[in-house]
């Protein structure tokens, strides 16, 4: 991301050891780790925000029908069928679970 190297991050802490020193070092991380957190949460709950009034789940939401519906076309195409699956009828679950006469023993 900010392509630094591990040569350029060893220099940086050597210059913060010197200007900070050690004894407040510590301290100085912890502040930098609090104030790290706190951007992260406020950047989080600004994109929840946006997400919510831009109605991104909506939009998610067509974009997935969308997609189900082009691979179910898709499908259609290869196989030749022209078909629908919403007029093709439910099978129940007795009948699917069921063994064919074929299989049956006896």
């Amino acid at each position: 991301m900010f392509d630094i190297s591990f040569a350029e991050l060893l220099l940086i802490a050597v210059i913060t050891m010197i200007v900070i020193g050690p004894q407040r070092l510590p301290e100085t991380f912890r502040f930098l780790g609090l104030w790290a957190g706190r951007l992260k949460r406020s950047l989080a709950r600004a994109r929840r925000e946006l997400e919510r009034e831009v109605g991104m789940d909506d939009i998610r939401r067509q974009l997935h029908n969308e997609e189900v519906l082009r691979n179910l076309e898709e499908y259609e195409k290869e196989t030749g069928d022209k078909q629908r699956y919403e007029e093709t009828p439910p099978t129940s679950p007795d009948e699917a679970s069921s063994p064919s006469d074929e299989n049956r023993p006896g």
